[in-house]
């Protein structure tokens, strides 16, 4: 690979836009050939998602597409972005374990503290190990720099929240890889436009983007034999990238004075991060408050999801999954336009915001019904 950097080098071609656009067109190509063989053994196993509480489908579909979204991602990112493995040391050892964790629970359905230790260890592996934390709050609630303790724990459980936030949006057709290809976009600018010390992090999330639209290619199929989920397999696995990315956006605004690393000041950077991932955010608190209101377990499965509201008003999984991208583009544009403002007050903001949108369906239904 070095010396294929030294020839583009001689050329006078930009080294960045070569593994970008490879890193995009292989991870794409991977996942697109990749699913159908997938697809074929999943049925012939009847290795097949079963319609149950939560189930917005009808039908047996496969559900191990967060194989191929793997697959593409751990081959690509090695050759094209292989300074993260470098810099961090624990990032593909914690995507391997959520691989056989997702894999685990797609096939034979694991228990709830069996995923939960998994998920501890895999948070535990990069925060600490590969030192991947939160380390100030920028003024959150009157707090900035964080002990080293309590720092590891919040990060771990950030990932941990994230993980399982994005596991609960992935009820529908589309909105589960439609929206990390959006929080991929949208960090993947962000860290093209902070300079080349960051380019692995916009190369890493080309790659993403790349697996992902090829796998919702076969997700978004009306054919039902080309039918695919991403399983908890891809969900996991995207929920921890994203954490992972959002964690590293917000530390470039840290003034840590290393040598050769550009120096950034926002102090709207956590917000920012929040406003990006603001749907698995918000959709996770409300269904945990909904809970908690009836007196049922946090864990209990239900229907009470955005998505889920969005169906009752007989919508379709992709008109829905559009209304709520496009929602949520609207909170980000606010974040960004608002990025100089007080920090809690643009918090505020963003979560007022985020909530609106998870209960706007709601008065649209009573709104329905009182006109009937």
């Amino acid at each position: 690979m070095k010396n294929f950097e030294l020839f583009l080098t001689e050329t006078g071609i930009s080294i960045f836009y070569v593994k970008i656009g490879l890193g995009f067109l292989f991870s794409f190509l991977i996942t697109y050939f990749s699913v159908p063989t997938i697809i074929k053994i999943s049925r012939r196993k009847n290795l097949m998602d079963e319609p149950g509480v939560r189930s917005s489908h009808m039908r047996k579909i496969p559900n191990l597409g967060g194989i191929a979204v793997f697959y593409s991602i751990g081959i690509c990112t090695s050759i094209f972005a292989y300074e993260l493995f470098d810099l961090y040391k624990f990032l593909f050892a914690s995507l391997v374990i959520l691989l056989y964790i997702g894999v685990m629970d797609d096939i034979v359905v694991m228990r709830a503290y069996k995923k939960l230790v998994a998920q501890i260890v895999v948070s535990a592996l990069i925060v600490i190990g590969s030192d991947i934390r939160i380390r100030s709050l920028f003024g959150i609630c009157g707090v900035y720099e964080l002990s080293y303790f309590i720092s590891i724990l919040f990060s771990i459980i950030t990932f941990i929240i994230l993980i399982n936030a994005f596991n609960l949006i992935d009820g529908i057709d589309g909105l589960a890889g439609s929206y990390s290809v959006i929080c991929c976009l949208l960090f993947g600018v962000s860290y093209y436009r902070l300079g080349e010390y960051n380019y692995p992090l916009v190369v890493l999330s080309g790659v993403i983007i790349g697996a992902v639209l090829a796998f919702l290619y076969y997700n978004l199929s009306n054919y039902r034999t080309n039918k695919i989920f991403m399983g908890d397999t891809g969900s996991m696995l995207l929920g921890f990238l994203l954490a992972f990315t959002a964690i590293c956006f917000i530390d470039i605004f840290i003034d840590k004075d290393l040598p050769k690393v550009p120096r950034y000041h926002l102090q709207s950077a956590p917000v920012i991060a929040v406003a990006i991932l603001i749907l698995p955010i918000v959709d996770t608190l409300n269904v945990i408050v909904i809970r908690l209101a009836n007196k049922k377990s946090p864990f209990d499965a239900d229907k009470n999801h955005i998505h889920h509201k969005l169906l009752k008003l007989d919508l379709t999984h992709r008109r829905s999954t559009f209304y709520i991208i496009v929602y949520y583009l609207f909170i980000v544009t606010v974040a960004y336009y608002l990025r100089h403002t007080n920090i809690n007050l643009l918090l505020l903001i963003i979560l007022g915001l985020g909530f609106l949108g998870a209960y706007l369906p709601d008065f649209i239904y009573v709104l329905r019904n009182n006109k009937k």
